[in-house]
């Protein structure tokens, strides 16, 4: 019985044009190869739509095979290998015109409305078939009116959420990979990694996986963080006492924050009175950040360095004023006054190049001279900078790197506890030479011009022994910079440029 649907098929392409399903055939073929060959490489997946076509053509023949006994099987398998070959051919000349040719000159296009189209020419290829077979244009509508109302009724969120995709896509206000706020909950955002038919998947900084229908979607109001340029603004906020001016305050902040991790240098940070509140003044912190994955570690890393800052300058940040009740609890452990003088001398007597000086004025200098703290990354001074001080580490570690004319920065040393820097600005009032930087949280006492001037006036004959050792430290230094054997700059210019700076 299989025999006679398989002659009946034969037959029916002898009587029907065999030639022209041959013909059909070898132009699908030809179709998908050139496509194959002419579409870009990382397209060329999009072929699998007309090979999978051209695979099911024989299906229609099987399906015969189940009803041997109809009239109609022989032309029915026919037409449907006619279908599948259409389609395939259609698909295979859309996917060259839009891929191949379309997409070289312009944008690709979303995959959405690609697939879009590729069920558009599935359904032409049907719609042709069917009026081939003698089906009637009217009937074919008119009767499937009402069955397409009662789909569309029954799936009207899904209809909505796919047009509402072929709308996100077709207005791209997100791509692949940009951070959005979908709804107004500042805590609803997240990175886009998915925009299909239905949804737009997003994974948030909690690395939680959200799934938002594109309906949803088209109706909310979409911050794009990413969009139109890569970095976005952050804004902090800092309370400062009264009694500090506010462009001292703000001139702070912005030193404190530049380099910082995260804070672009282009567009710059910028500083602004924003209240007055009962604490004090609030200034409001724009800085601009391309790491929008790592916002809060850019924003906590630039409190810190506020931090530091106004520590080293005194200005100290002030708390919310409410009543409380006071439980009476032992006195904290406070370092006196004595102690730390003890302690800053100690670390004085430790610098070779103050041996000359006697114990009264090494006390001297450690009463005058004040301890400031740095945060781990931040810069302590910055070669050319204007200086006139010196630093002695106290605790912690930094590292000293110079930056040469043409070349990359290069690392000299990593100092300890216990070694100074900066001794050239001190003694010359030179620029300073070098960058030096906190490794770690790291406490460093300064010491002043002022201070070593009266030093100097009181006891003039300083200079040469102060000068001797400045002359050795600068050799050193000059070594470790050009990898050459020790070159000693001549005494009376490092001694003349002391005796200049300190008018003496």
């Amino acid at each position: 019985m299989e025999d006679s649907v398989l002659s009946g098929f034969f037959n029916t392409l002898n009587s029907g044009g065999d030639h022209e399903l041959g013909r059909e055939l070898i132009v699908a073929l030809v179709a998908l190869v050139l496509f194959v060959f002419s579409a870009p490489r990382g397209r060329r997946w999009l072929a699998w739509g007309p090979i999978t076509l051209l695979l099911l053509a024989p299906l229609p023949l099987a399906v015969a095979w189940l009803f041997p006994d109809s009239f109609d099987a022989p032309k029915i398998a026919a037409l449907g290998i006619r279908f599948f070959l259409l389609a395939s051919l259609l698909q295979s000349v859309l996917l060259m015109v839009i891929v191949s040719a379309w997409e070289r000159i312009s944008r690709p296009i979303p995959r959405i409305f690609l697939d879009v189209l590729r069920l558009v020419t599935v359904v032409a290829a049907l719609i042709t078939i069917l009026f081939e077979a003698g089906v009637r244009a009217e009937n074919l509508f008119t009767g499937s009116a009402v069955l397409t109302a009662v789909l569309g009724f029954a799936l009207k969120d899904t209809l909505g959420n796919v047009f509402a995709g072929l709308a996100i896509h077709a207005e791209q206000p997100f791509e692949l990979g940009d951070w959005i706020q979908y709804d107004t909950n500042p805590a609803h955002i997240g990175r886009v990694v998915e925009i299909n038919w239905r949804a737009t998947k997003v994974i948030t900084l909690d690395e939680a996986f959200v799934i938002i229908p594109n309906g949803q979607l088209a109706q909310a109001s979409i911050r794009n963080f990413t969009k139109p340029e890569p970095w976005s603004r952050r804004s902090l906020y800092v309370v400062a006492p009264y009694d500090v001016s506010p462009q001292r305050v703000q001139q702070t902040i912005v030193d404190a924050i530049r380099g910082s991790f995260g804070v672009l240098e282009h567009p710059a940070p910028s500083v602004v009175t924003n209240e007055f509140k009962e604490r004090g003044i609030e200034y409001w912190v724009r800085l601009f950040t391309a790491d929008f994955d790592k916002r809060d570690r850019v924003d906590g890393m630039a409190r810190d360095r506020i931090w530091y800052a106004f520590a080293r300058q005194g200005i100290e940040i002030p708390v919310a004023t409410q009543q409380i009740r006071i439980t009476q609890l032992p006195p904290p452990v406070i370092e006196s006054e004595t102690t730390a003088v003890e302690r800053r001398v100690g670390s004085l007597q430790r610098i070779g190049m103050l041996g000359p000086l006697t114990p009264e004025q090494i006390r001297r200098l450690a009463e005058e001279n004040v301890e400031r703290f740095f945060a781990a990354g931040e810069p302590v001074i910055r070669q050319g900078d204007p200086g006139d001080s010196l630093f002695v580490i106290m605790s912690g570690r930094v590292e000293v790197t110079v930056v040469q004319e043409g070349a990359a920065s290069v690392r000299l040393a990593t100092l300890d506890e216990g070694d100074y820097f900066g001794e050239t600005s001190l003694m010359t009032g030179a620029p300073r030479s070098a960058t030096v930087a906190a490794l770690v949280e790291t406490r460093l006492l300064e010491v002043g011009h002022e201070s070593f001037r009266r030093l100097l006036a009181a006891q003039p004959n300083l200079v040469e022994q102060l000068g001797a050792a400045l002359q050795v430290r600068e050799s050193e230094r000059a070594q470790a910079m050009a990898s050459v054997d020790r070159v000693r700059p001549e005494s009376h210019d490092i001694f003349q440029r002391i005796h200049d700076f300190f008018s003496m």
